[in-house]
């Protein structure tokens, strides 16, 4: 018996430094792997588009002609009231200087507007290249040339200069997001937990996950050609410690109650792990089922997301089951100081405010259903207000120089566009492209330019501002007048038009595919069908609610001019996949009591009450590092990050604890038709009397 103690008091001390060695291990191996991960981010738009869209073959036989991919620049001079001749001849000087420093693909014409106040050249360089490094000094040297001054505003825009403004947006997002979300969840643990060192634990554990997750999302990307842009980047930062925060407050709030049953904290930590870990399994297999089901997207940057933000929840998930445990084990009781549980002591019995709010609502649950029902119908009606798909020049919240000199061009030369449609014609055939480009409806200029590969570049220029609906006509006769004739029609105009088309058709696959997949999910872990439905319905209601309140004030708070076109589907994925979370810890609790015998309502209300203030606690984690978001500079990722974060808040305090605890109530043993359950007869005494449960036990 004694070497039986002797070796089982070896493993408890054992286990936990293995643990953690192999975890040092880990992170030596892949720290130089994750710290390539912004390096492989794309950010180009034509980078989010599916292969078969007409901008994308534009933008491939671009990287075949002679010199390959073009920088397209416009340098815009400027003077209220007209350019004086010596604005003219700064002008010219200033672009024979960008001319002999580097290597233009034609000589820049200078084109005056008609009231004489702005003149744009249109400087073009395949120098350098694909290389991003090297386009952006190509623009960061011209911008260092252009420079105005006494009235005379000068401004570099174009595609390239955008594409270096998006860049140097998404290549400050990963630290600037991280040390954000780091710096809420920080607040929020110390405010959780009212200890000193206990909050530690947990965020550096969830330090170590995002680091792995960056390493896998690097490893993606090398072995199978994952797509990875700046917004899977930052979603995955937020998932991996909004979720891994989540799985550490359910795993310590029950290490914490059976430190009081069991004497070693090794016992103590199996035991919690054991109850709550199939919990935790099945909701991160969840949001993990969910964001694979991305995989079936058109657009590249979805289809990217989905394996990107799965390795980021299944990192999250491995660390906190793993070194999590290992490291407050070696830690012992003395982490929680001051509120340390000791053995055999008993909870500090307290009123639990959701058993308040759940016998309010288990007093009237069809009232309380009903009128939950009509205010999340009600939200819903806010994305009538939601505006027309973002254009690119909305797209920042602070605009850039690429944006404002966008604006100048569109103000100051209304009768044709200053950004050209691209078209790609077959080399043999391309005087009758350039022809039929010319006669088409709403084009003003068509030229042509590089021949090699078998295609000549065709600039068409439309009578029309950039992404306007009158331009997209154009785009859209354009490809149907030419399509006969084997040409392609490109550029960053038709690539929104191609971005907008996929994304729709990307809605209609995706969400019936999420919707199964979470489905069967639910009904293996539930084992009904009824129950399954219910947490469905609430969450897609709680989307549309979300969306919704996002209507009411994108436009007429924040001052967004359109919204996203991914919005839609992204945060379906993610409410789907996040709030079915909540509802599986309350539900699975349901469903144990009522394996004990428990009556419907004391079921619901044992279940409210033993998960409600530590999932509260996860849905405000959760929603506040989405709502960190909010904070940066492009407004796709503000209304991303707004929509989820009011729909988890919507789950955690409404959903979740009024209408999916009353319907409950209301469906008795129903909710868990066709199982045994639904057939088992409801006992007369409640089970809360016969089966008693801590008021703050996880």
């Amino acid at each position: 018996m004694g070497d039986v103690r002797t070796r089982t008091g070896r493993r408890r001390r054992a286990v936990p430094w293995a643990v953690v060695g192999l975890w040092l291990a880990a992170l030596v191996l892949l720290g130089p792997l994750a710290g390539k991960f912004a390096d492989i981010q794309q950010n180009r738009a034509v980078d989010y588009l599916p292969d078969s869209a007409d901008s994308t073959q534009v933008a491939r036989i671009q990287d075949q002609l002679p010199g390959g991919e073009s920088t397209d620049l416009v340098l815009v001079y400027h003077r209220d009231g007209g350019l004086t001749d010596a604005d003219r001849r700064t002008a010219a000087e200033q672009i024979a200087e960008v001319r002999g420093a580097h290597e233009l693909t034609s000589e820049p014409r200078g084109v005056p507007s008609e009231d004489g106040s702005t003149l744009m050249y249109p400087v073009s360089s395949t120098q350098p290249g694909q290389d991003e490094q090297a386009r952006d000094a190509f623009v960061d040297g011209v911008r260092d040339v252009a420079e105005g001054g006494g009235g005379l505003s000068v401004e570099v825009g174009g595609p390239g200069a955008l594409n270096t403004d998006m860049n140097k947006v998404f290549g400050t997002l990963d630290a600037t997001l991280l040390l954000a979300t780091l710096g809420v969840v920080t607040v929020l643990l110390v405010l959780i937990y009212r200890s000193p060192f206990l909050w530690l634990v947990p965020l550096a554990v969830a330090g170590v996950a995002a680091a792995t997750a960056m390493a896998a999302g690097y490893g993606l990307h090398e072995l199978f050609d994952i797509t990875v842009t700046g917004q899977s980047g930052g979603v995955m930062t937020v998932l991996v410690l909004g979720a891994g925060t989540d799985y550490a407050l359910l795993l310590i709030a029950r290490y914490r109650e059976e430190l009081r049953r069991h004497e070693r904290p090794y016992d103590a930590m199996r035991t919690a792990l054991r109850g709550c870990g199939p919990a935790v399994l099945a909701s991160s297999g969840t949001v993990a089922a969910g964001l694979l089901c991305l995989l079936a997207a058109d657009l590249n940057s979805s289809s990217g997301m989905g394996p990107v933000g799965m390795v980021g929840v299944l990192a999250a998930l491995i660390a906190m089951t793993t070194l999590l445990p290992a490291v407050l084990v070696l830690l012992g009781r003395r982490v929680f100081w001051p509120l340390v549980p000791a053995f055999g002591s008993e909870p500090q019995a307290r009123r639990s405010l959701f058993a308040a709010m759940g016998s309010s609502a288990t007093r009237r649950p069809a009232t309380v259903l009903v009128g939950g029902a009509v205010l999340l119908g009600a939200l819903a009606l806010g994305t009538l207000n939601l505006s027309g798909s973002l254009k690119q020049e909305d797209s920042f919240t602070e605009r850039p120089e690429s944006i404002t000199a966008m604006q100048t061009l569109a103000r100051e030369y209304p009768e044709r566009s200053s950004r050209p449609v691209t078209v790609m014609a077959p080399e043999d055939r391309a005087d009758e492209v350039l022809d039929r480009a010319r006669t088409t409806d709403g084009v003003a200029e068509a030229v042509p330019g590089r021949s090699g590969a078998g295609w000549t570049e065709i600039a068409v220029f439309t009578t029309a501002p950039p992404e306007t609906p009158a331009e997209a006509r154009t785009i859209e006769a354009l490809r149907a007048g030419l399509d006969p004739r084997g040409a392609y029609v490109g550029g960053p105009s038709a690539q929104q038009i191609d971005l907008a088309e996929s994304e729709a058709r990307d809605r209609k696959v995706i969400v019936p595919l999420v919707l199964a997949a979470v489905f069967v999910i639910l009904v293996g872990l539930l084992r009904s069908l009824v129950a399954p439905l219910l947490l469905l319905a609430a969450v897609v209601a709680v989307w549309g609610a979300a969306l919704g309140i996002g209507g009411l004030v994108f436009e007429p708070v924040f001052g967004f001019a359109g919204t996203d076109p991914g919005l839609w589907l992204l945060s379906f994925v993610f409410l789907v996949a996040l709030g079915v979370d909540y509802g599986i810890f309350l539900m699975h609790r349901m469903r144990e009591e009522s394996v004990k015998g428990a009556e419907p309502e004391a079921a619901a209300l044992t279940a409210l009450r033993t998960t409600g203030g530590v999932i509260a606690s996860a849905g405000v984690v959760l929603a506040a590092t989405f709502a960190v978001l909010t904070t940066l500079p492009m407004v796709g990722l503000v209304e991303l990050g707004f929509v989820i974060a009011v729909g988890v808040l919507l789950d955690t305090f409404l959903v979740r604890t009024y209408l999916v605890t009353t319907a409950s109530v209301l469906l008795r043993r129903r909710v868990w038709w066709p199982g045994r359950l639904s057939r088992a007869p409801e006992p007369t005494v409640p089970s809360k009397d016969q089966h008693p449960v801590p008021a703050n036990a996880p």
